[in-house]
């Protein structure tokens, strides 16, 4: 990566490490990956599928990747209120490159139960 950084002059430049503070953190792919599975998801049912989550930090990290263009809020006014949350189109941009993420997981998973 640090090669990559050089290209642009700062780190801060460099394309991948722009990417992997939006998502990077250690619950944001978790989270992301819930919302493709699931599409649409109210708080709870997000919160369900992201085992070990806390509902600061999934209240935080939600927040954060709604202003990063990651995911969407939509609220509606009924009563009780009801909010779901969905991916962005570049939230699901990041789709195939999680899934070959997973891809390169599994063989080395594989590679280290041979090894």
């Amino acid at each position: 990566m640090s090669s990559e950084a050089s290209k642009y002059g700062r780190k801060e430049d460099c394309p991948l490490t722009f990417a992997l503070t939006l998502i990077g953190s250690k619950w944001r792919l978790p989270i992301i990956w819930a919302l493709y599975q699931g599409k649409t998801l109210r708080y709870n049912e997000l919160k369900r599928r992201v085992d070990g989550i806390t509902n600061m930090v999934l209240s935080q990290s939600l927040k954060e990747m709604e202003n990063q263009g990651l995911v969407v809020r939509k609220q509606y006014m009924e009563i009780p209120p009801r909010v779901e949350y969905s991916l962005t189109k570049a939230g699901e941009d990041l789709i195939p490159s999680l899934e070959s993420l997973a891809k390169w997981g599994k063989a080395m998973q594989n590679k280290r139960i041979e090894g």
